[in-house]
């Protein structure tokens, strides 16, 4: 391999590894915020379970990248898929606000319920932290070949995606683990401490769902938005600022809890 050529590959994985974390923070707040209520205990295996998916699903979607490019529909489920979680966690939280029960009522309710569902619980949570790592696969193994399939090729065929391409998709898609494994941990403690920035998590939830479906009508099976619309920088700009704002939002609005008061949340 010449200097040239192993330069390019280079940074190209550099470039790559940047858009696997951006892509991994995505994926780490919707971890973070489908295991917040479990015990901390569970907790920890529902993240452990859901990083061991993040690397699975990534693996496979890259096995299966050929056709990936041609199912459009998958991007389109899991855009609908994250929407639904958004929408239906925001409901139950406006509607819990909206009833104004007093603190006293909720503790009863909370210890009344804990016992039965602790154990559906948990094996929901991970179905759902499963499913969100599925379509998380998809956005981060397309999103990748964008990028890796444009690198000259080297070695032979693999799966029908260059050997060369493949190898620069996997150590970007690993490392965008390792960084999503440290992140979702850090925005559990952070959702710990600032329970009010749970109403700004969900609406990032749903946020990454819209970028999911934008992507999808982006297709060129759909064609109702433009094919270089999802990897202009006017959307780029347009997605980062909403997310900063969201953020921003929810930290200078929510209350800093007690530490003490926390649970802990190190995984």
């Amino acid at each position: 391999m010449d200097m040239a050529l192993l330069l390019e590959y280079g940074w190209v994985l550099i470039v790559l590894i940047v858009l696997e974390g951006l892509l991994a923070a995505d994926n780490a707040v919707v971890l973070a915020v489908l295991v917040r209520h479990l015990e901390p205990k569970e907790r920890k295996k529902a993240l452990f379970y859901g990083l061991v998916g993040a690397f699975v699903f990534r693996m496979i979607a890259i096995l299966l990248l050929v056709w990936l490019v041609q199912w459009w529909w998958m991007q389109a489920i899991g855009a609908l898929y994250l929407l639904w979680v958004s929408g239906s966690h925001l409901y139950e939280i406006i509607k819990s606000n909206n009833e104004n029960k007093n603190p006293a009522d909720e503790q009863a309710d909370k210890a009344k319920d804990a016992e039965p569902k602790k154990g559906s619980g948990f094996w929901m949570t991970v179905f759902k932290v499963e499913l969100a790592d599925i379509a998380f696969a998809v956005d981060s193994i397309l999103a990748a070949a964008a990028i890796a399939l444009a690198l000259p090729e080297i070695g032979g065929d693999f799966f029908g995606v260059n050997a060369g391409q493949y190898t620069v998709m996997v150590i970007g898609g690993l490392v965008g683990v390792i960084i999503m494994r440290f992140f979702a941990t850090w925005f559990v403690g952070v959702l710990a401490r600032r329970p009010g920035l749970e109403v700004a998590a969900f609406i990032i939830v749903g946020w990454v769902g819209i970028k999911l479906m934008v992507l999808s009508l982006a297709h060129e099976a759909i064609g109702i938005i433009p094919h270089e619309f999802p990897h202009s920088t006017t959307w780029k700009v347009i997605f980062w600022s909403v997310m900063v704002i969201v953020i921003l939002v929810g930290w200078f609005s929510s209350k800093n809890k007690n530490p003490y008061d926390g649970e802990s949340v190190e995984v």
